[in-house]
């Protein structure tokens, strides 16, 4: 099920910068970001946040999981948000 992104605008600040962070942290091939700085994070998260605006990347939840994720346009088969 996909959450639409008004629904997200509802969540806490907090809440959808570690769901961003957790994001990112999948997109670097070793895991961490190790290498860079608080900057650097600061500006993929703001990235993030015009990405989920603009319908690039999407907050898909797995009932079946019982989990939640950010993930790219592409990689979503039913590209219908549920309300």
């Amino acid at each position: 099920m996909l959450v639409p992104f008004e629904a997200l605008q509802q969540l806490p600040k907090d809440t959808i910068n570690n769901l961003i962070k957790e994001y990112l942290f999948t997109q670097v091939e070793d895991g961490s970001f190790s290498h860079t700085d608080d900057k650097v994070l600061e500006n993929a998260i703001i990235k993030c946040h015009q990405a989920l605006k603009s319908g690039m990347l999407m907050v898909e939840y797995s009932e079946e999981d019982e989990s939640i994720a950010i993930r790219h346009k592409d990689n979503i088969t039913n590209m219908q948000p549920e309300n």
